[in-house]
């Protein structure tokens, strides 16, 4: 019994954090979000949701400065203030901001942002239970151990998340008619988009695949489709 103590204690753990963190989720962007309300990006996202046959496409502003868009473990999509404020400075297109939508409207059709929730308590819970495994035998470098591989593993698994958000959002766009273009000069902007501070790693870029792989992805579904 005390041998699976680590394992259980790891479930019960995970269960719990993942209550907390879709009800401390939920909170924060309740409290600190609005519907967007912008004609230039409505008269865009109305030509996505007639693609997706919806009758219309709901997108709240989440209050803080960080370039970012999320999508929410109960489904719906955010743009940052920060990332907002970027095209109404005019250094981003109203077609690339429809790009973001449509992929985070991808993470949301694919599963990805309540997947996150959970893979994020699961995370935790497997984190918890090699660090408890490891210090036996390996004392003081165990929990090194485990944050770096639990770390490896969010890392894998995010990446492979945005490539799917990415091929989902392409081919909206392109039923849209805006086509992958804005998606493509979005992403050589990101990096400049997000650069927060000298040194600092783009909030953006942390948990994403590199550009030139994300825009290589999509020419080559664009070349798959123009067959």
């Amino acid at each position: 019994m005390l041998k699976v103590a680590p394992i259980l204690l790891a479930v019960l753990y995970g269960l719990v954090m993942y209550r907390f963190s879709v009800w401390r989720t939920k909170r924060e962007l309740d409290e600190r979000s609005t519907e967007l309300a912008d004609a230039g990006l409505k008269r865009l996202m109305d030509r996505m949701a007639a693609a997706l046959d919806l009758p219309r496409i709901r997108v709240f502003i989440y209050e803080i400065d960080p370039v970012n868009g999320l999508a929410a473990p109960d489904g719906r999509i955010f743009i940052t203030r920060g990332f907002y404020r970027k095209y109404q400075q005019g250094e981003v297109t109203g077609e690339e901001m429809a790009s973001v939508i449509a992929h985070e409207l991808g993470h949301v059709a694919l599963g990805h942002a309540r997947r996150r929730m959970i893979d994020f308590s699961g995370q935790n819970a497997l984190r918890t239970a090699l660090a408890l495994v490891l210090s036996r035998f390996i004392p003081g470098i165990g929990v090194w151990i485990a944050n770096g591989l639990t770390s490896l593993l969010a890392a894998r698994m995010s990446r492979s998340d945005e490539y799917e958000a990415d091929a989902y959002a392409a081919a909206l766009m392109t039923k849209a008619g805006f086509g992958v273009e804005p998606q493509k000069t979005l992403f050589t902007k990101l990096e400049a988009l997000t650069q927060s501070r000298a040194g600092a790693v783009p909030a953006w870029l942390m948990s994403h695949p590199k550009t030139a792989e994300r825009v290589a992805a999509l020419e080559a579904l664009e070349a798959k489709w123009g067959a």
